[in-house]
């Protein structure tokens, strides 16, 4: 497993996040525990003691599950990080309970890392505002008390966002975890995000290294492009490589949703293999090429969903909608969506826009299922 030293603690490269553990009936709100702690198990044995859970994953059951399992071994066997969840109002206001609460949850005395969850463009002023809100300084005090080792933050928001936050609390963050792949290299300004993280001399943690498993199982005709670049990585092996040729990411964080997943990806982070300059420029290109195609950059994390008062599955929506958009003739998406219900159709939405003050893609996603659902009528 490739281990690396992460400002004085070694951390494998390979980070199990448990955001997309398997679950019972396919409900996203009852994890089969069972199965996480088998998974657990086979992490640790092989290596792997980084686990990444949070405040809303799983529908606020990940982080009680990720306790359970992670301490059935001893504490010195993995590393566990959590985040603050300010992309949500209540929280905000109540930062000592949202924490306490987490604590509580996880049950594991103190966390390893702790970020600021999805700083972006709709929470920053409630960082910036020390004064008023006390996030920042709340939690530096629980690390001085030793209950959070290292703190950083994750983002989605934009490059001049990113400059902001940084501008105040360079000095203070440890980290930063950010979305990075071949597909997000300029679609996301990934490229020009590790520059400025470079500039403060910040690790790179990486999430959605695999687009939410878009770049798991691509159309043949962008697959047909990795292996003629070369023929010996699987197709989501070339997501991997490419990240572990970019020397500031330190972590990659993979949801993993079976054992299958785990042991493919354990066998990739046994060892690093940096991509030739040509082909890291090629697999970017393939990147650039998908992008022309796809319609929306859903990366199904399900945060829409929590305030969506007609439930509706959003990112199960949005990945139709994508699939509608790249068949030249709809395919057989409108037979699919002729099979759901109807209040659970796009025509469903009323254009509340709760989803989108929680979308980490920042997606118009009332316009996108306006517009889906004008396509199939």
């Amino acid at each position: 497993m490739i281990i690396n030293n992460c400002n004085g603690t070694h951390v494998s490269m390979l980070g199990l996040g448990m955001m997309r553990l398997p679950c019972i009936e396919n409900n996203d709100g009852r994890i089969d525990e069972v199965e996480v702690c088998r998974m657990v198990d086979y992490a640790i044995e092989h290596g792997v003691n980084y686990f990444d859970t949070a405040w809303m994953y799983h529908r606020g059951t990940s982080e009680e599950v990720s306790g359970r399992c992670l301490n059935r071994h001893k504490r010195s066997d993995f590393l566990l990080a959590s985040k603050f969840p300010g992309q949500l109002p209540e929280a905000v206001n109540a930062v000592e309970k949202t924490f306490e609460t987490q604590i509580a949850r996880s049950n594991v005395g103190y966390f390893d890392f702790y970020l600021l969850h999805n700083v972006y463009e709709q929470n920053l002023e409630f960082y910036l505002d020390d004064a008023q809100y006390g996030i920042v300084s709340y939690l530096l005090k629980q690390k001085a008390a030793g209950r959070i080792r290292h703190l950083g933050f994750s983002t989605h928001g934009t490059l001049e966002t990113m400059k902001k936050f940084l501008d105040r609390y360079a000095d203070v963050m440890e980290f930063c975890q950010i979305q990075l792949n071949y597909l997000d290299w300029h679609l996301q300004d990934a490229e020009q995000k590790i520059d400025l993280l470079k500039s403060y001399d910040i690790p790179i943690w990486v999430m959605e290294p695999l687009r939410g498993g878009a770049l798991a199982q691509l159309d043949d005709r962008y697959a047909d492009r990795l292996r003629a670049i070369d023929s010996k990585y699987s197709i989501p092996e070339w997501s991997f490589r490419f990240l572990q040729s970019i020397p500031e990411v330190k972590v990659v964080l993979s949801g993993m949703s079976n054992m299958l997943q785990l042991e493919e990806n354990v066998r990739i982070f046994s060892e690093r293999k940096v991509l030739p300059p040509d082909q890291f420029k090629a697999v970017i290109a393939v990147g650039d090429r998908i992008v022309n195609t796809i319609g929306v950059p859903c990366t199904a994390c399900c945060y829409c969903m929590d305030k969506c008062p007609r439930n509706l599955s959003i990112p199960s929506l949005l990945a139709r909608y994508n699939e509608y958009i790249v068949s030249k003739d709809g395919g057989i998406v409108p037979g699919k969506m002729n099979s759901l219900p109807e209040e659970k159709r796009p025509g469903a939405c009323i254009g509340c826009r709760n989803c989108e003050k929680l979308c980490p893609q920042q997606i118009k996603i009332s316009e996108i299922l306006k517009d889906f659902a004008g396509k199939l009528t």
